[in-house]
């Protein structure tokens, strides 16, 4: 017999505008029962679900409370083997730093069906929303996504590897090691001169510190810099002040170090 009911939904809330939010993702958002949303969830966001649907959170927070992911896949698998349309709601895009092919795999492992909404990476956003372009004509023809958060188990960050891989350099979850990284990038070859930026919140209510590479952890640390922001290190962070354009309502922050 064909199962006819409703995949889960993997979807991509973007990086937290809620007008960033696809046309698909809201779609799904308003046919959910139960949303499981992560902790950074805006909620303009939030209000897209449909009335009367339950909102569960089940984000984590480096050194805070946290729901174990064995825990989210359970609680995936339990809402829709009891027969409820069932929303996974996570930041950015799923399939970005955001463990959605771990949850793939355990849904595909349940023999549950499941789709993934693409989302507005916070990456990306982050730069852009600052004006600055991660492609750059003769300035950056290269982009390396990476975590300053080294999973468990897993083989310490080839830095010297990194530094040489990509024009520009976006780190996630980056600012608690922020101090080690840009010293193991100095050490690897980055130009003390090269521009970075520190982006928090991005799209919403954004703040933002720039500072050459060899000043910018004294310059995040003046502006007090927290999680979650968005790292960007390469020449191209030099248009910021040219190209930025402050979209309504982000307030984009003034805090930046000579370069």
């Amino acid at each position: 017999m064909t199962n006819t009911r409703p995949p889960v939904a993997l979807i991509g809330a973007g990086p937290g505008d809620p007008e960033l939010i696809t046309r698909k993702a809201a779609r799904l958002l308003q046919a959910a029962d139960v949303v499981f949303h992560d902790a950074l969830i805006d909620r303009g966001v939030l209000a897209l679900a449909r009335p009367g649907a339950r909102l569960v959170a089940v984000g984590k927070r480096g050194g805070r409370a946290s729901t174990p992911q064995l825990a989210i896949h359970e609680q995936l698998i339990r809402a829709w083997r009891a027969g409820l349309r069932v929303a996974r709601l996570k930041g950015g895009d799923p399939f970005i730093f955001g463990r959605g092919g771990e949850e793939c795999m355990a849904l595909r492992a349940a023999g549950i069906p499941y789709e993934v909404v693409p989302g507005v990476t916070s990456g990306s956003a982050a730069a852009t929303y600052a004006g600055v372009p991660l492609t750059y004509r003769a300035m950056s023809q290269s982009v390396l996504f990476l975590t300053g958060r080294r999973a468990r188990g897993t083989d310490a960050i080839d830095w010297v590897a990194v530094a040489r891989a990509a024009d520009t350099l976006v780190i996630y979850m980056g600012v608690e090691s922020l101090p080690i990284l840009c010293a193991e990038l100095l050490r690897a070859g980055r130009s003390p001169s090269t521009p970075a930026l520190a982006v928090e919140w991005a799209t919403i209510n954004q703040r933002e510190v720039a500072a050459p590479l060899a000043e910018f952890v004294g310059a995040c640390g003046h502006a007090e810099i927290k999680s979650p922001a968005i790292i960007v290190i390469g020449d191209v962070v030099a248009l910021r002040d040219t190209l930025a354009f402050a979209p309504a309502p982000t307030a984009r922050g003034v805090c930046c170090a000579a370069s």
